[in-house]
């Protein structure tokens, strides 16, 4: 059986599908965003992001299905990291 698609939102007010395993980064990049990166490690915060209420890594941390139907998501802005 086919997996169904995970439904995101982003903070711009775009919208994309993604499967279970995904990256965070390639599905951001498919509506326009980057996600910062500093790392790659999960140990400075750089890719913060804030996933229904929740902040995680997008480094170390794949898309998973959430108890909600979409996955609304927001980038942290971090003035440390900004160019």
């Amino acid at each position: 059986m086919k997996e169904k698609k995970i439904k995101i939102k982003w903070s711009n007010n775009s919208e994309t599908y993604a499967s279970i395993g995904d990256d965070w980064f390639s599905i951001a990049k498919k509506v326009g965003l980057e996600i910062p990166t500093g790392c790659l490690t999960g140990s400075c915060g750089a890719c913060e992001i804030d996933v229904n209420g929740e902040t995680v890594r997008a480094c170390i941390t794949d898309i998973k299905r959430d108890k909600q139907s979409v996955l609304n998501v927001s980038l942290t802005k971090d003035p440390y990291w900004e160019n």
